[in-house]
């Protein structure tokens, strides 16, 4: 007799756990009554585009539904949806500005949305959690730097390398006289510049430099668009051909000396009919044996300078 009731018990127990088994596989085949989920991984409130965070889904089923953003803590920080009545299939796309009730911007973190559905008694986590990032990355580079820079195509000094890093991964961005040249397209944590001397005009065209001195300032943009405040670094030099002098004093047939600034090996010159290649540097002239006011004109890449020779 006994016997038979151990039996009896181990078929009970074994009948018992392959109903529990179907009932566990079966709920795993159950689908969930929220599909389509979509939400924004991270956004900025004080970004220059990814200012607020989209939750997407659609309902399997017919269903009374509140949705909110919870914290870390698990604390409800803003509703974004209460007690809505909806139908199967609807499609819901809230937002969050990241703002709380009463204002002000939530603490930087990773916050979550949540679901509760009345009819079905589940309430449901988003597995998309959202980063709320206020926080813009900051640029380490070399400063004060004074490059100097002849971008006239001859292969030197036609461009300015920078290198930075940076406390995020994120876009590095140069700026030039306060207007934007180059915007990485990769977000790394280091990387390098080259300026090749161009610049944007009135129109947004991209122009090449005139002589004079300009401002390079580096910045960042990181994945929650919060961009750093510009950072002056340089002051960059841009020469093409320049003369020490505008105007030169000498006696008839006298010999004067002018220095010319260039990175061109050799220049060429013209002066009242005569004309010649010399070496960069200090070129030596010979002026004309007639008084009177000429014209002194040196080439070099492309570029002209000029300088007034008095004869006297």
């Amino acid at each position: 007799m006994a016997r038979v009731l151990s039996t009896a018990v181990v078929l009970a127990l074994l009948a018992a756990t392959a109903v529990a088994f179907a009932i566990t596989e079966g709920a795993k085949l159950d689908k969930s009554p929220i599909a389509g989920t979509d939400v924004d991984p991270v956004f900025s409130p004080a970004g220059t585009e990814k200012r607020v965070a989209h939750v997407r889904f659609r309902l399997r089923t017919p269903e009374r539904i509140s949705v909110w953003i919870r914290n870390s803590d698990g604390q409800n920080v803003r509703q974004l949806l209460t007690n809505r009545s909806a139908r199967r299939g609807t499609r819901f796309n809230l937002i969050w500005d990241g703002f709380s009730p009463s204002g002000t911007v939530q603490p930087g973190g990773t916050y979550e949305p949540v679901v509760k559905l009345g009819r079905s008694h589940r309430t449901i986590v988003l597995p998309s959690p959202i980063v709320l990032d206020t926080k813009p990355p900051t640029v380490t580079v070399k400063h004060p730097q004074y490059p100097l820079l002849s971008p006239d195509g001859d292969g030197r000094r036609d461009s300015f390398r920078i290198h930075y890093t940076l406390s995020e991964p994120a876009h590095a961005i140069l700026a030039v006289r306060g207007r934007r040249v180059l915007f990485t397209k990769g977000q790394k944590t280091a990387g390098e510049l080259v300026w090749d001397g161009r610049v944007k005009n009135s129109q947004g065209q991209f122009v090449k430099a005139k002589p004079g001195r300009y401002l390079l300032t580096i910045s960042a943009q990181d994945r929650a668009t919060n961009v750093s405040k510009g950072f002056p670094f340089a002051i960059a030099q841009v020469r093409y051909l320049t003369l020490a002098r505008k105007r030169v004093v000498v006696r008839p047939g006298g010999r004067f000396a002018l220095r010319v600034s260039t990175d061109a090996p050799r220049v060429n010159w013209r002066l009242h009919g005569r004309s010649g290649v010399q070496r960069a540097g200090t070129l030596h002239f010979r002026a004309p044996r007639s008084t009177g006011v000429f014209q002194l004109y040196v080439y070099a890449g492309g570029h002209a300078a000029k300088c007034t020779v008095v004869v006297a």
